[in-house]
């Protein structure tokens, strides 16, 4: 009797999935086949629940393989399965730890598979498998439903921002961190939104008060990845929004061509039209306008009560449990988010005072974060002993060369954020080893010493100043600034578009045989001319246009004539005294007050001049780059990378991290190629011919195929070679000897002539 129903069972089992595709296909011919499968779903359930832990092997398969039946045409049933769902969900709520693995995930699959046939909602999906996610002991199940619910959300929020369901699911990742902060369960709640974030699905507030508030936990582990992900996250989005941009494209002619010259079938034609698809949906994609992205630093709602509550909690209590390594990332962070925010903490400069000794194991990463802590508006008093501890400890003859270059790369990092931070005498101490014999050390010294030419020239002799620092004194461009001076706003690298305008200006007066002062009567109709030649399709017909034109020459003559008028006595004046020379003439005339305003307050920059002020950008950012320029890296020393970018160890240390005798071969051939980017790998003729063929999706030719043929499917021509009579061999020799006459077998020489 056992024997006939486990035999029945089987023919069952078996018949589901054709019963399957019957139902899909037509559902009202077999409801009545769907209710009995319904009944032995129910029968087995309720003897499931009544003893789970002594279900039989033949009743669990029986329960997973007609849960997975129900959970694919519950859709067509709605009325009959719709108690279906609640009660997967109880099954694995009440005895997700005692289950089968392959029926509990089978029954995580059907609750999926349900959401997607909306036969479920997403907040009951989530609320479900949250709980058993950060409860459960079982590492499959955690990884599973880990990736079901990021899917989820991903799916929730693809086509449009599902904020209802990002607030609630936002809303339980905060309540877990902040329910108790001894507990290592906020690290779900952490990996869920850095994911979710690097995905850009999480881009607002709300997501970065969760890792804030998990970077101010108890526990070691979630402190870290809170930590981590300020530090890394923003990086690690851009990574994959260049991997996302940067995919390999789709060559639809090279994709006709295979479908082409292979057999017809629907599986390839199907493959052309997936492959049009893809391409539409990128191009679609580069059209749309690019997300804005805040970084989580710059969404924190208090960075000041953040930045002190890290530092009071995890590096100035004694209660602390963090290491050296994970109190360095937290002083990262406290660091940058000073630097950042421009913020002001209470003891945070006296508590770098007892780590800025050359034998304090990760110095240089210490020295990197006090260089981030600095800005303008940090009082100078605060700093100056700082940094003359970091010239007394680092920087003297008896240290090493690494030593003594990490210290002068921090005391210039420092004070490229806070110049009045340093002493004169002091400076020019500092400034003079440059004539040392270690290259390290001389450019970190002529780096500090290229800072001070730019920010106050005063502070250095009048040797060390520089033909361009020297001429700025005496005409009054470089001041010393002023504490908390804030600059004035201007466009970026205008004074490129201005040299740039003189000099084409100088060109056309010596082809017309003019002076070099001669006033420049055609830039008004240059300026016409360039409105003119510029081929915009949304302004070639409107009136605007035309306006702005006239707005701009009018402004140019009245401004003009004012400034020469006044400008002449001045010309006069140098030429009378010329013969003398004197440093105060050259002051008066290079003076640049009222005379001689601004481009961008005098005209209207056509689209032509911000075009050419773009190009000129980018030369100055290459020139920058090369070896002989004046600011190594390509980085101004009070540019934007000390406001936005974070500082490393290895910024400090400067070549001595790139000495030969710390690398390794493969370091040292990397170190070299990423001086040249532009060089491909070498390669031979015949490799790059190969290398052509497999891109146009062609194959090789028979030549080469029987170069590549194994030996011993060649040994029986070469044996029946030398079984070749007198009469065969004469035959295959001539035969050869016809076709080099005639040019191959194509008689190739015939169309050469």
């Amino acid at each position: 009797m056992v024997k006939r129903k486990l035999g029945a069972l089987e023919k069952v089992e078996a018949d589901l999935p054709n019963l399957q595709h019957k139902i899909r296909r037509d559902p009202k011919s077999y409801i009545e086949d769907f209710r009995a499968q319904h009944y032995q779903y129910e029968s087995h359930r309720e003897i499931f629940m009544a003893a789970p832990s002594s279900a039989t092997d033949t009743g669990i398969i029986s329960l997973r393989e007609l849960i997975d039946f129900l959970a694919h045409v519950a859709d067509c049933y709605p009325d009959i399965t719709k108690d279906f769902g609640p009660q997967l969900i109880e099954m694995l709520t009440q005895h997700h730890l005692l289950l089968e693995p392959e029926l509990r995930e089978k029954i995580v699959g059907s609750l999926v598979l349900l959401r997607k046939k909306d036969l479920l909602d997403s907040a009951t999906l989530l609320q479900t498998l949250f709980p058993i996610l950060i409860t459960t002991p079982s590492k499959t199940l955690r990884a599973l439903i880990f990736q079901k619910i990021l899917m989820e959300l991903r799916s929730s929020n693809a086509k449009t921002t599902n904020h209802k369901l990002n607030r609630t699911m936002q809303t339980v990742l905060f309540n877990l961190v902040t329910s108790d902060r001894t507990s290592s369960k906020g690290l779900w709640a952490i990996k869920l939104t850095r994911e979710l974030w690097k995905r850009q699905i999480w881009t607002d507030a709300k997501a970065v008060e969760v890792m804030k508030e998990a970077c101010l936990a108890e526990n070691e582990k979630v402190i870290v990845g809170g930590v981590r992900f300020f530090l890394g996250g923003d990086k690690e989005r851009e990574e994959m929004e260049e991997e996302s941009s940067d995919e390999e494209a789709i060559d639809l002619g090279r994709v006709k061509h295979q479908v082409g010259i292979n057999k017809k079938t629907k599986k390839k034609s199907r493959a052309v039209e997936k492959a049009k698809a893809t391409v539409q949906r990128r191009e679609r994609k580069k059209n749309q306008p690019h997300p804005l992205n805040f970084s989580a630093l710059h969404l924190l709602h208090d960075p000041q009560g953040f930045s002190e509550g890290l530092f009071s909690k995890h590096l100035q209590s004694s209660k602390s449990k963090l290491n050296l390594e994970q109190k360095l990332m937290v002083l990262q962070l406290v660091t940058r988010l000073v630097g950042l925010h421009k913020l002001h903490i209470m003891h945070l400069y006296s508590y770098f005072q007892k780590y800025l000794t050359p034998r304090q194991p990760s110095v240089t990463s210490i020295l990197a974060s006090l260089a981030q802590a600095s800005h303008d508006l940090v009082p100078p008093d605060d700093l100056e002993p700082l940094i003359l501890k970091i010239a007394n400890e680092f920087v003297s003859e008896a240290s090493a060369s690494e030593v003594a270059s990490a210290g002068l790369n921090a005391i210039r990092e420092i004070c490229a954020r806070q110049p009045l931070a340093m002493n004169e005498s002091l400076l020019q101490d500092l400034v003079m080893y440059r004539k040392s014999k270690d290259k390290g050390v001389v450019m970190a010294a002529r780096g500090l010493l290229s800072l001070y030419r730019d920010q106050n020239p005063e502070m250095l002799k009048r040797r060390d100043r520089g033909k361009d620092a020297s001429i700025g004194l005496q005409s009054g461009q470089r001041k010393e600034k002023r504490f908390a001076e804030q600059q004035v706003g201007a466009i970026e690298g205008l004074e490129l578009l201005e040299q740039w305008k003189e000099e084409e200006r100088k060109k056309r007066r010596a082809e017309k045989g003019l002076p070099s002062d001669a006033e420049d009567e055609d830039e008004e109709e240059d300026d016409e001319n360039d409105w003119a030649a510029w081929n915009v399709e949304d302004d070639e017909d409107s009136d605007d246009s035309g306006g702005w034109i006239d707005v701009q020459s009018d402004v140019e003559i009245d401004l003009s004539d004012s400034d020469d008028d006044q400008a002449r006595p001045a010309k006069k004046a140098k030429q009378t005294d010329e013969g003398e020379g004197t440093a105060e003439s050259q002051a008066t005339e290079s003076k640049p007050g009222p005379k001689k305003p601004s481009i961008a307050t005098t005209r209207i920059l056509t689209p032509a001049d911000l075009a050419k002020l773009q190009e000129l950008r980018q030369e100055a950012a290459v020139n920058s780059l090369l070896p002989g320029s004046r600011r190594r890296g390509g980085q101004a020393p009070d540019g934007p990378r000390h406001a936005e970018d974070p500082l490393t160890a290895a910024e400090i240390e400067g070549l001595a991290a790139l000495s030969a005798g710390k690398q390794t071969r493969e370091e040292r051939i990397a170190h070299a190629k990423e001086g040249k980017p532009d060089r491909t790998e070498y390669k031979s003729v015949t490799a790059r011919r190969k290398e052509k063929k497999e891109s146009q999706g062609k194959s090789t030719t028979n030549k080469e195929k029987a170069r590549k043929k194994n030996f011993l499917m060649t040994l029986g021509k070469a044996k029946s070679k030398n079984k070749r009579s007198l009469v065969e061999t004469r035959a295959v020799l001539r035969a050869h000897q016809d076709r080099q006459k005639r040019g191959g077998r194509r008689g190739n020489l015939g169309s050469r002539t």
